[in-house]
């Protein structure tokens, strides 16, 4: 791919992800002139008072709408990065957080908490919960779709469905012996939303983003190889194994922390990596930034639709990521089926 053409695709980008941004800050059930929410950021960074907003509305901007997009862009980077190297590392484009069920054992670990646990031990406990879940089924699916012949997208599918099978009935079985509110909280977070935040969770989520970012990029080459077969990349000096479970691991940390800030989003990680693909090739020196920025921008634009379509009400943005990727997972599956055979 030409540099110019990644430097075009990244600038778009960037300009829609501006629009996008600006959009996501003036417009809800309280609608803002852009030239106010400028003054009301200018001053909540500076401590000035240029801004005429009565102090209800700069509260609206500062503690719910500006972390609200910030989480939005910070949860779809990392899930549309994490579904580029498991497609990577699997070799095929079917493959996802959600699909494999890597989404199911992190929800189901973070629900062990919020059901089982004081709600005051549960801040920290919840994303580490959220992390074994993905990382123990990530493992799970993973080693029952490896044959002989490499990973078998049959199986892999299979192996899925059966750990998100499971998983579910866990859930549901929690939801019994849940309080009111517990089962509240896990009704709503199960739909996958992210109004509700704090400085905690979008700290931990950036700095989640960043050094997934970093990593991954460093090992973008030798994604590349393994692009190739097994084989190949390790006559390239690669220790496949070794590779495999390190991105495993690093994935599933970012699948735990983002289902544990935000709930269960699927197909970010499935549509993404695939459209960016198809725009620039399959070199991960380029999949993976493209694919980190195209997933904040898309879902940031899925929480704007969330918030607009129904309003006053609000959707949970988890419904409008499954209603496109769903149909999109269908196309790939035609798509592919001469590999089932």
């Amino acid at each position: 791919m030409r540099r110019t053409s990644f430097s075009l695709l990244l600038f778009l980008c960037l300009v829609l992800g501006l629009v996008a941004i600006t959009l996501s800050l003036t417009r809800g059930a309280m609608a803002m002139a852009a030239s106010d929410i400028l003054l009301a950021l200018w001053d909540g960074l500076w401590g000035t008072k240029l801004s005429k907003l009565a102090d209800y509305q700069q509260l609206v901007i500062l503690d719910l709408r500006l972390p609200r997009t910030l989480l939005a862009l910070f949860v779809g980077a990392v899930l549309a990065q994490c579904g580029a190297v498991m497609q990577g590392l699997f070799r095929n484009p079917l493959a996802d957080p959600g699909i494999i069920g890597a989404s199911s054992g992190a929800a189901l670990g973070a629900a062990l908490v919020m059901v089982l646990i004081p709600v005051f031990l549960q801040g920290a406990a919840i994303p580490v919960a959220a992390f074994f879940g993905a990382l123990l089924t990530t493992l799970l699916v993973f080693k029952l779709a490896q044959g002989q012949n490499g990973t078998s997208v049959v199986m892999l599918l299979l192996a899925g469905v059966a750990v998100t099978a499971f998983g579910g009935a866990a859930m549901g079985f929690l939801n019994v012996i849940a309080s009111d509110q517990a089962l509240r909280d896990i009704t709503l977070w199960q739909m996958g939303s992210v109004a509700y935040t704090d400085s905690n969770s979008l700290l931990l989520c950036f700095v989640v983003m960043v050094l997934m970012a970093w990593y991954f990029q460093r090992h973008a080459q030798s994604l590349n190889a393994l692009l190739l077969g097994e084989s190949e990349a390790r006559h390239l000096g690669i220790d496949v194994e070794k590779l495999k479970i390190k991105l495993i691991v690093v994935t599933t940390i970012g699948i735990g922390v983002t289902v544990s800030v935000a709930g269960i989003i699927g197909f970010i990680g499935l549509v993404i990596p695939h459209l960016v693909r198809m725009l620039t090739g399959p070199d991960h020196t380029t999949l993976l930034p493209l694919s980190a920025v195209f997933g904040a921008l898309l879902l940031l634009c899925a929480d704007i639709g969330a918030r607009l379509l129904m309003a006053p009400a609000e959707l949970p943005v988890g419904l409008l990521t499954a209603l496109l990727g769903a149909p999109f997972f269908a196309f790939l599956l035609i798509n592919q089926r001469k590999n089932f055979i």
